[in-house]
Parts: structure tokens; sequence; C-alpha cells
């Protein structure tokens, strides 16, 4: 049981490498977008592909990903956008399919393995870096057209997630606005941000508070419990009822399980512990199965060789997107703009 990769909905965008010597890094991923991303890193050892992630860049910041100097042989990366951007999901990818998980992970398998061993694991297309053999590197994540500098990039970044909750930005661009100015100063003081907080903290305010206000494109689950949940959803497609299911989301963690924009009136959800007991449940029913599945109509399911479940509404008619929490007490009440109290 574990996520799709047919379900994320994942843009791609170009992968720009430049060349650096950190003393204190062989490998060292840089941000130079306006958006905040997540970031995996794996390389190749003899028989055994690595991989570990996920590691968090700020917008015009880098941080060390991989310690020490880089070993001979293939290296590669991966980052996606956070989920507290509205709109679809963005990926920095490739073509290698290496292993993952949806929360902090280190793996190791065996190359060329037809699948990932653990059925908490799923491929992602990792992009190859070309390190010219060397011991150190610098691989820097761009958007296009790339901004020029760090700086530009903090910038915008700033204002893409001002935008994201609401305010009236104007382009994402490193310019210090009225606009953005007078938006920012508004943040700090309705949330008590000091003025004297470093940019990180200001980053973490936005993007904490934007994961409790956006709705991003498609459709969105975070687990706000304390242990990981098993989630399915059930939803009228085109006139066709449809359940699917699972995508393993880690405590504290998130995952986009529909990637385009929203057309249903109401997706149906289910979500368990791994013991299979229902956290979110309801009288929608729908079939379902003990293994990842894409079930077509929602009648006869016992007849058919299914399971059966009830599964809980949200109702998402005239949104593009949706973010469903699920806490310990099932889903979490949200105010009259949608979003959680």
């Amino acid at each position: 049981m574990r996520p799709s990769n047919r379900t994320v909905g994942l843009s791609l965008c170009a992968l720009a490498c430049v060349l650096a010597s950190p003393a204190f890094a062989g490998l060292t991923l840089c941000d130079r977008t306006s958006y905040v991303l997540y970031a995996a890193v794996g390389d190749e050892r003899g028989s055994q592909a690595l991989t570990k992630g996920w590691l968090r860049l700020l917008p015009g910041s880098c941080r060390a990903a991989i310690e020490g100097p880089l070993t001979r042989g293939a290296h590669f990366a991966y980052a996606r956008s956070s989920l507290a951007h509205s709109g679809p999901m963005r990926a920095w990818a490739g073509a290698r399919p290496l292993c993952v998980k949806d929360g902090p992970f280190a793996l190791r398998e065996p190359l060329g393995a037809p699948r990932c061993s653990s059925d908490e694991s799923f491929p992602l297309p990792f992009a190859a870096l070309d390190t010219h053999g060397r011991r150190n590197w610098t691989m820097t994540f761009d958007e296009t057209p790339p901004f020029k500098s760090m700086s530009d990039a903090e910038m915008a970044g700033l204002k893409r997630l001002l935008k994201d909750q609401g305010a009236r930005i104007g382009a994402i661009d490193a310019s210090r606005d009225k606009a953005s100015v007078e938006a920012l100063a508004a943040f700090r003081k309705r949330y008590n941000v000091p003025t004297n907080a470093t940019t990180a903290n200001l980053f973490d305010a936005l993007e904490s508070r934007a994961l409790k206000t956006t709705a991003p494109s498609g459709y969105s689950i975070c687990n706000d419990t304390a242990k990981a949940i098993w989630v399915a959803l059930g939803l009228n497609a085109k006139g066709k009822w449809i359940s699917r299911g699972w995508w393993k989301i880690a405590a504290g963690g998130c995952a986009k399980a529909i990637g385009d924009p929203l057309s249903a009136d109401v997706v149906d959800i289910l979500a368990q512990t791994p013991g299979g007991v229902p956290i979110v449940y309801g009288p929608q029913r729908f079939c379902v199965t003990n293994v990842e599945f894409e079930i077509e109509g929602r009648k006869d399911c016992r007849k058919r060789g299914l399971n059966e479940a009830g599964f809980a509404e949200t109702k998402v008619r005239g949104l593009a997107g949706y973010t469903a929490h699920v806490t310990e007490a099932g889903l979490a009440a949200r105010d009259q703009s949608g979003a959680p109290k």
C-alpha cells in the first residue's frame, strides 16, 4: 500500500547545476526559486542505491545534503514545492526512479530492483547530477527564467507565500514594492512575528500559516495525528464512481492525492491506522481492498470479491483545491472560509 504516481500530478521544471567547493559538504543544495522546496538525494554505491530526504530549502538559501567528500559513482537529486503553495505542486526531477517515503527517510535498495522493497516506499523520478568526478559539488534549483541572485529569490519567496494566503501581491519578483512591504508588515502584526525575527523565522511563520489556510489546486491530506495513517478517496469522476487508495501519510506530513484542479462537488475520504482502525469515516459506501487499488463503481462490492467501507464527505464544490486535515478526533472542523479552526 503506497501512494501511486499516477495521481500525484507533478509539473516538471529544469535543473541547473553550478560548481562550488564548500569544505563542509560533498553535496550542497541551493534554492534559487520562489518556492519552499523539500529535496531528496540519492547515489549508487556498488550494487545498491541509497536515498535520503526530506531536506527543507528556503528560497535564497543553501544546505548541506551529503556530508564529506562525494564518492565515485552516480549522484541524483529530486525536489518538490511545499504544499503551502497554491496551485499545482511543482517538481524538479529527471528520469531515474529511486525509492522515497512520505516522511523522513534513509533507504538502501538493490540496483535494478523492479519495485521498492517496502510497501511504505515508492519511486520518484530523480535527476542525475554530472559532478565531473569532483568531491565537492553544489546543485542549484532554478526557475525559468532564473532569478539573478539568491537575495532576489529570497524576496520573491516571501512575496509568493504572502500571495498564497490571499495578499494582493502583483508579480512574484525581487522588487520591494509598496504592496508587498505593507502585506509583510500586516502579517507580522497579525501573527505577532517580532520585527527582529530572522528571515528563516519569517519563512517558518509564513509557511506554517499557509499550510493551515491555503487550499492548493487539487486535493491534499495532512496528518495532524501522532502516528502514520492510511487514506483512501472516493469521488464521481465524469459520471463514474471511483475509489482509490492507499496513501500512507507520516505523522505531521501531507500528501497530494489529486493534482489537477477539482471538478467534483464532493470528495469522500477514509482514514485509518495501519492496524485498520478507522479515524475518518462516514455513510458514503465505496469498494476497497487491503492493497493499493483503483476501483470503478461502488455497488455490489462483496459480489465482486471486494471489501466495502464507509467514507466521510468533504464538500469541495466551487473550489479548485482543498486540504483535509486528519486529527485524532477525525476531520478538523473548518470555519466559513474553509480553513481549519
